[in-house]
């Protein structure tokens, strides 16, 4: 049995700071300090997993001691007895340390004592110390004096995915580097050229999947891109991707998203029923929807994000989903969002996922028909019964035969008002205690036209929900349909709050107060 294969990720690591993916400003950095003979004596690696820290310390290590030229380079040869050696992990002066296996203070002990020994084939002695947070505190404590002021032939390389666990007193002594995530389009271009080595058929769509799967870790994109190669023989679909993944096609779940939202929960159930049959993870499903629901969010038309180029969906499924932001709030998606984070521990805690999956979906097409916190309270003050009026009290008297009482019951109709202008609309909300609307109103809002219970205005902030909650407050107080229009171009008019602050400027008592104090200005206006 041939057993010499060996994985991709093993297979294709970086083996010099050129072919060192995605982290363009580590490389820059190092290669400048080998030139210019800038070497630290201790550098500290951090970043996720996958993302090149142990193997930028084999390049660095490898770049100290090749033997192709007289000193460090920035360009090691790969071919001579220390590089190979270093590639290996076979150098004598070259000690890769598992700190999560060596965490005691023994350990490190035994390791600075070697290290005062000069290297006996490389011009440096090179510590590399994996997953360094894992050390004890007396581990630590050992390594702090001799990591201030190392031999010159010493240098230390420090890894670790926990930066916070590391002590401030070991980052003080280190050159920091941090490590970022692989950009989503050069791991494509990184997985595309690994498959044409491999002699591999890799479909754009499935290069797609693979690298947004891989989170921005290379090796985890490998280690996928291997098991896909695997499970298909050489020709790695999208379809075999989503197989493997467990996960659904985007545009189903666009269409299922669109289904929930537009109310009808029996076919929100038919279709998640369709989409378990199928074999979806229904924890992938849910990390899916949440994927959907952020997305929808940074492209909806209120927040005047742009146009937003990196979405993981095809132009039809972002026009799609612009169609349903047309009929759905910010605060719908934004309740939906809660409703989806608070359900991801749940369904790790469940021991039927589908029945959990079901109450999810029902409890968020109910959601999304809630209204907002002002709607609440507008009904419940209108649905409220009227105070009854105290009964007269008379003095008391003698017990008398009973008479009988009369009582009559008055029944009053809202009475109606009479808003003509910007500032009659301002005082009405004021006196109806609509705080929340009149804060935006008058903050946010400039009149454009005004009368014949018409309001052409522009607003600032573009709230998708003020036209429909004003004009149905002008509707209760006015008894009259209003018709709101809202304009895309600003008149540049002032606001309710900038003409009353402008009013207050102009009066001389208040002017003559603001002078006696230096740099004085009037931040606000308060009505009372």
């Amino acid at each position: 049995m041939d057993s010499s294969y060996t994985v991709l990720a093993r297979k294709y690591r970086s083996q010099d700071f050129q072919s060192l993916i995605g982290q363009d400003v580590l490389v820059k950095t190092l290669t400048t300090a080998i030139k210019t003979g800038r070497i630290a004596h201790a550098y500290i690696f951090t970043g996720i997993r996958g993302t090149g820290k142990t193997s930028t310390a084999r390049i660095l290590a490898k770049a100290l001691n090749c033997l192709a030229n007289d000193g460090p380079t920035d360009a090691p040869c790969g071919v001579c007895e220390n590089c190979r050696a270093i590639a290996a992990g076979q150098h004598i002066d070259v000690m890769e340390i598992d700190a999560a296996s060596h965490t005691g203070v023994d350990n490190m002990r035994d390791i600075l004592d070697a290290a005062q020994y000069r290297p006996t084939n490389g011009r440096y002695k090179v510590y590399i110390i994996d997953e360094v947070h894992m050390l004890s505190t007396s581990a630590f404590n050992a390594l702090l004096k001799t990591l201030e002021e190392p031999p010159a032939h010493v240098i230390f390389i420090l890894a670790t995915t926990e930066i916070r666990k590391v002590p401030v007193t070991i980052l003080s002594r280190c050159q920091r580097f941090d490590l970022v995530r692989v950009p989503l389009d050069t791991l494509k271009k990184h997985f595309a050229w690994i498959a044409s080595q491999e002699n591999v058929k890799l479909s754009d769509a499935a290069n797609e999947l693979l690298a947004r799967a891989a989170d921005g870790s290379v090796r985890d994109g490998l280690s996928l891109l291997d098991q896909a190669i695997a499970q298909t023989g050489g020709d790695v679909t999208e379809s075999a991707v989503l197989d493997m993944l467990k996960r659904t096609d985007r545009g189903v779940v666009v269409d299922l998203m669109r289904t929930m939202l537009s109310g009808d929960t029996a076919a929100a159930l038919a279709r998640v029923d369709e989409i378990y049959n199928n074999g979806a993870d229904l924890s992938m499903l849910l990390l899916d929807m949440m994927e959907w629901t952020h997305w929808a969010t940074r492209m909806h038309p209120a927040l005047r994000a742009g146009e937003i180029h990196n979405t993981p969906y095809t132009a039809d499924q972002r026009e799609r989903i612009m169609e349903i932001n047309k009929n759905t709030s910010l605060n719908t998606l934004s309740r939906i969002w809660q409703v989806l984070v608070a359900a991801v521990p749940e369904m790790q805690a469940a021991s039927n996922q589908k029945q959990c999956f079901d109450m999810l979906i029902i409890r968020c097409v109910h959601i999304a028909d809630m209204p907002n916190v002002t709607e609440i309270l507008k009904q419940a003050q209108s649905s409220s019964p009227a105070p009854r009026a105290p009964l007269p009290q008379s003095a008391p008297s003698k017990p008398a035969a009973t008479q009988p009482v009369q009582t009559t019951q008055t029944h009053t109709t809202p009475q109606t008002i009479t808003i003509t202008s910007a500032d009659d609309l301002a005082r009405a909300l004021q006196d109806s205690r609509e705080i929340l609307m009149y804060s935006y109103y008058s903050s946010n809002i400039e009149i454009v036209e005004f009368g014949n219970n018409t309001i052409k205005y522009f607003d600032r902030k573009n709230d998708m929900d003020f036209a429909h909650k004003l004009a149905t407050f002008l509707a209760d107080k006015t008894g009259n349909t209003w018709t709101l229009t809202r304009v895309e171009q600003s008149p540049h008019a002032q606001t309710i709050t900038e003409q009353k602050k402008q009013e207050l400027e102009s009066d001389p008592m208040i002017a003559s107060a603001m002078n006696l104090f230096a740099d004085a200005q009037i931040v606000g206006v308060k009505q009372q």
